[in-house]
This record gives C-alpha cells, structure tokens and sequence, in this order.
C-alpha cells in the first residue's frame, strides 16, 4: 500500500495504477461505516484508493476542526487490511496552497437544510471533492447515504462540471442499537448516547406513519418533533420532509421523499436520514 501526501506523486501513481480504480474520500478516524465504502471499492475496481484529509474549509469558526478525531496509525492498519492499493493523504497545504482562492458555489441545492445551518459547509465539501475527483481521476467515487445532502451536492458537481466519475451511493451503515455510525459518535458519553437513539427512533416513526397512510409532512414533522424532545439532552437544528432529487420542502408526500433531521445531543451534533 502506497501512502501519498503530494499531487504529483499521486499523478504518477495514478498513471501506473491499472483501471478502473475506485476511490473513497475520507476525513479518518475510520470506522465500518467507512470500512463498508472501501470493501466495495476494493472488490469492484482494479485499484483501489482512499483519501484522507479533514477540510478546513467545511467547518465553520465555531466548528471542531481543531478537535475532530484523528487516528492516521490506526487507518492506514484498517486500510493495509483491506487491502487498500493507494492513499492520498495530504498536509492542508498540499491542498490549500498559499494563495489559494478559487471556490465552488453549488447553487440551491447547497442552501438548504445543512447549508443554511452551516454556513459555507458545502463550498468548502464542492471545492475539496472537486479536487480530489481531478487529481485522483476515479472511475468510481464511493459516499454514504447518511450524509444524504453530501451526495447530492456531490452528484450535482460532477454531473455539472462533467469530472466524469461514476458516483456511487452506499447505504447507511448503524450499530446494532441503530445509530448510524458517525465519527463523532466517540463525543457522546453513555447518556448522551442513549439520548441519541431517538433520531433514528423519530426517523422509523416517520416511516410507519408513512406506511399506515399518513401523507401530511406538517403532522409526521410534529410527531418526530415530539418524540425527540422528550429527552432534555436533545435539541433540533431541523427535520426536513423534502423532495429527494432538489430537497424542497414537501406539505404532503406524493413523490419519493427524504426525512432528515440534524439534533444536537449535549454538544455533538448529529445527522441522520431515510428515503421514503
């Protein structure tokens, strides 16, 4: 396993590696979640790449950046083990040379939900996956559908700017308890954690009043609104019932939809969704 922390030695390895080669974009800290992306990588491409960079630029000034988890001993283990062909993992300024300022605007589709709640979030996720969608050329770039928003920012980019990736979308790996795996997760203490079960309490909620035919989103929104708020730990940035292709919000549900939701529990902020 090749570990690479510069563009050009990664272009030469690029030009080496035999194709089709899959490539899965990491911040670290990896866990199943992660593990699931690069199985599939792995047993689908010739060569098989993981990136691993926290983004400066999709946190905000009051954001974890400087404390976000980071274990690259441990990754590169889990990757060795996988069977991992390539890693690209750069210092910032590989990335973000002096000098640098070109940003990607990925339009409305970026304004809603985690963007209007997380300002610049996705100029910064459009401008580092731009960049790793052109230096790495993948065939294959692998996300997770709990960051739901993330993958539809990133099929946008590169169907718009014709990068030429095939972008796959892989399900929502959770815990036995149902917790969808989260590198933040190591912040919740043990109740906290329990506190935390009820997004995606809330999320099957929504899905069964849905099945029983319950069609209103006003009335489901109330109804997850009302489960999550019975614990005093938790408090709700939004829950979202929105067309799944553009993310506008829906009165009644006639069409394919995503219910998301993003809750702060203690201090940690979680997101967590279903497609109905």
């Amino acid at each position: 396993m090749q570990v690479i922390e510069s563009v050009a030695a990664f272009r030469q390895a690029y030009a080496e590696a035999e194709k089709p080669l899959g490539l899965v974009p990491t911040m670290g800290f990896l866990h199943e979640g992660h593990m699931t992306l690069v199985r599939r990588a792995r047993a689908e491409n010739a060569t098989a790449a993981v990136s691993i960079f926290v983004n400066p630029t999709q946190f905000g000034p009051s954001e974890d950046f400087a404390t976000y988890p980071r274990d690259m001993d441990s990754d590169l283990a889990k990757l060795r083990e996988a069977g991992v062909d390539l890693v690209l993992a750069p210092p910032v300024e590989e990335v973000y040379p002096p000098g640098f300022d070109t940003y990607i605007d990925v339009g409305r589709i970026g304004e809603r939900l985690e963007g209007e709640h997380r300002a610049g979030h996705f100029r910064g996720v459009a401008t580092v996956v731009c960049k790793l969608l052109t230096i790495v050329r993948p065939n294959r770039a692998y996300f997770g559908q709990k960051d739901a928003q993330q993958c539809l920012v990133v099929k946008r980019l590169n169907d718009d700017l014709n990068l030429g990736s095939e972008i796959v979308i892989c399900p929502t790996v959770r815990d036995t308890d149902g917790l969808a795996l989260s590198s933040r997760n190591v912040y919740l203490s043990a109740v906290e954690r329990e506190a935390a079960l009820s997004l995606y309490g809330s999320l099957n909620l929504a899905q069964d009043l849905h099945s029983r035919g319950e069609t209103d989103a006003s009335s489901i929104r109330q109804r997850m609104r009302r489960l999550i708020t019975e614990s005093p730990l938790a408090s709700i940035d939004y829950i979202s019932i929105a067309d799944a292709d553009n993310l506008t919000e829906l009165d009644i549900i006639d069409r394919p939809a995503l219910i998301s939701l993003a809750v702060r529990i203690g201090k940690t902020r979680l997101i967590d969704n279903v497609i109905i």
